[in-house]
């Protein structure tokens, strides 16, 4: 596993719908890029898991990475609103904000709710959509995500040792591949009494009545799709794939890597970025 795929360059912060956005540009100027493609992170990550993959597409695209508030390097305010509704008026107008009118959106876990909120409810064009291991069909989430969601208070009260724990426990369960070093790197922004509360925050506000405007707006995509999946995914069923594709136009092909689990931009960065861009090439001019 390429153990640098959480090195990104320092962040540029943008103040988005009242909220302080951590983003990262990555690539050639515009008339020499081969396109423009957005990466979308999930839950509990952040735009970090999308490292080696951005830095290998940033080779021949203009990249543009963003960590959701509520998550990595962007703010964590309590009273910024973090849920799945707010991220998708946010990348509507991150990408406005960055001049982008038919960028590649490509997105994992719940980043791929916000991306095709941004597309069908708040009419965003795009280029394409890459779709891995998302968040979108009911059902979504796990008994734990369930159970802390409806306790928020309780959970959020633990001793730090305990909340540590927890959090380590629950990110190596998302993956079949994931070394100590990559876990410890994707749990220390959710460590220490903000960390604490934000993760748990996060949960408490991601409902499945988010999602379902999505869902039931999935035939009006105006985009080619691609969709990816771990087939060990612990989290999100491999079955879901390809339900997700029978509900979108145009026959999306699905990609299925053996032995990988739900985090396959880190447990799988090579093979993630060869089949994008093979997807890129494909539904390009």
């Amino acid at each position: 596993m390429d153990t640098s795929w959480w090195e990104l360059p320092d962040v540029l912060p943008v103040t988005v719908n009242g909220a302080s956005v951590a983003t990262v540009a990555l690539g050639p100027d515009a008339r020499d890029a081969a396109g423009d493609v957005v990466f979308c992170h999930g839950t509990p990550w952040s735009s970090a898991v999308w490292g080696a993959v951005a830095r290998r597409v940033a080779r021949t695209h203009r990249v543009f990475l963003w960590d959701m508030p509520g998550y990595g390097r962007s703010t964590m305010h309590p009273d910024t609103p973090i849920d799945l509704a707010a991220q998708g008026s946010r990348l509507a107008a991150l990408l406005d904000h960055w001049g982008l009118h038919r960028p590649h959106l490509v997105a994992h876990d719940v980043g791929g709710a916000v991306a095709l909120r941004a597309h069908l409810l708040h009419d965003r064009d795009a280029a394409s959509v890459f779709l891995w291991d998302v968040v979108t069909l009911d059902p979504w989430g796990s008994p734990f995500f369930a159970l802390v969601r409806d306790h928020v208070d309780v959970f959020s009260a633990l001793p730090e040792r305990l909340h540590g724990a927890l959090v380590r426990e629950y990110i190596a369960g998302a993956g079949a591949r994931l070394t100590t070093e990559s876990i410890e790197r994707l749990a220390a922004p959710w460590l220490g009494d903000a960390g604490r509360l934000a993760f748990y925050r996060q949960i408490g506000a991601l409902r499945p009545e988010h999602t379902r405007p999505v869902v039931a707006r999935l035939a009006d995509t105006r985009c080619p799709v691609s969709i990816g999946w771990g087939e060990d995914d612990p989290w999100i069923p491999v079955e879901q794939a390809q339900r997700l594709a029978d509900a979108l136009p145009g026959d999306p092909p699905v990609t299925i890597l053996p032995g990988v689990g739900h985090l396959a931009p880190v447990e799988a960065s090579e093979q993630v970025a060869e089949t994008l861009l093979a997807h890129l090439r494909r539904v390009s001019p």
